[in-house]
């Protein structure tokens, strides 16, 4: 069999399709590979305290303008969240999240498993309003039963969201000037983070860090084979984190494999990193893959998102056509006779794969 269709590059028909379901539908960028396989003979000591994972949590200080920083390195977006959001909230606190929320929707009660009930309020195009937020903060706290119910003790947003689309820096301030009103903290899950920050216009690594409270960078969907960064910028972790984190069953006796990677993306080339190169190209190629969509094909955005999720409304007579040229999730219906689909670009994505699907689609 042609090694190609044996792939899945090529389907029995012949033609080439273009992966675009998700963003870790990959293995890792070649120049991850390349650093591991490099330090791969090396011995070091285990559980982070290898000299890969302590360079890595340097570059990432730096990027981040937050020197006092504390970092530890978990495998994937699931186990971090939960991990985190328990380590850092009392038995009794819940966390408030907008609807749509990664942590209410996509990981199976994760967070609520740990014992902290997740509080979801109405999300606008995937964000947490800030007027939601203070209007359900007054009630509660208005309420002479507070006690008696499960308390608020962090608020929970995405940057991207899950609809790819950005909080401003107005709305990330916003949202912070409240947690500090109400004494909650303001965690960020950052899973697609390079993508977010590449697409936006006022928010940055350093700003992050000075709005936040906890936050992860992002590895498996950005170019590592696996691996999440999560981040304190004021250096104020709860104490015995590792002892914390091995509770849960997430401390990796090899943290080395994330730190190397993390290593990688950071270290800076040019004026830039690995990372941040990364959400640039991946986000270029999603408008790219707009215009084919909106312009060349006259579909509809589901939404408007920047970001490299692109989401928009197929004619249902057209889905076993485009499924021949890109892979792509169904993301819901619209009406009878349309649904909205996802496709989603990654550092894998390349300018060729677009071309050709373009050159494909449109030649009558």
């Amino acid at each position: 069999m042609n090694e190609a269709v044996k792939n899945n590059n090529i389907p029995a028909g012949g033609e080439t399709i273009c992966h675009l379901e998700s963003d870790y539908n990959n293995g890792a960028h070649e120049a991850v590979l390349r650093h591991l396989i490099a330090t791969n003979d090396e011995r070091t000591q285990s559980y982070g305290d290898d000299r890969f994972s302590e360079h890595a949590r340097e570059l990432i200080r730096e990027a981040c303008e937050a020197p006092e920083a504390q970092i530890w390195f978990l495998a994937g977006g699931t186990q971090t969240n939960a991990t985190i959001i328990d380590c850092a909230l009392q038995p009794f606190e819940g966390v408030l999240c907008p609807d749509t929320a990664h942590i209410n929707v996509h990981e199976a009660g994760a967070v609520e498993f740990t014992g902290h009930k997740v509080i979801a309020l109405p999300s606008h195009e995937g964000k947490l309003n800030v007027n939601d937020l203070q209007a359900w903060l007054q009630a509660y706290f208005a309420d002479e039963t507070a006690e008696h119910m499960v308390r608020p003790g962090m608020i929970y947003i995405t940057f991207p969201t899950e609809l790819g689309t950005l909080y401003t820096a107005d709305e990330l301030t916003a949202l912070h000037e409240v947690c500090q009103q109400y004494g909650l903290l303001l965690y960020v899950d950052g899973a697609r983070l390079a993508y977010g920050l590449a697409a936006s216009t006022d928010v940055t690594l350093p700003l992050l860090s000075r709005l936040a409270d906890i936050f992860y960078i992002g590895g498996t969907k950005c170019g590592a084979l696996c691996g999440e960064a999560v981040v304190f910028p004021r250096g104020d972790a709860p104490s015995h984190m590792l002892s914390r984190i091995k509770r849960h069953g997430a401390l990796l006796a090899k943290s080395r494999v994330v730190g190397v990677q993390f290593e990688a993306l950071f270290q800076p080339v040019g004026v830039t990193s690995l990372y941040h190169t990364i959400g640039s190209q991946a986000v270029s190629l999603a408008m790219r893959l707009r215009r084919l969509f909106v312009e060349l094909l006259g579909c509809q955005p589901f939404i408007d998102s920047p970001t490299n999720q692109q989401f928009y409304i197929i004619p249902n007579e057209d889905l076993e056509r485009l499924r021949r040229h890109f892979g792509f999730e169904v993301w819901c219906p619209v009406d009878a006779s349309h649904t909205a689909c996802r496709f989603v670009t990654s550092w894998a994505t390349t300018e060729n794969e677009i071309a050709y699907q373009e050159q494909k689609l449109t030649t009558v």
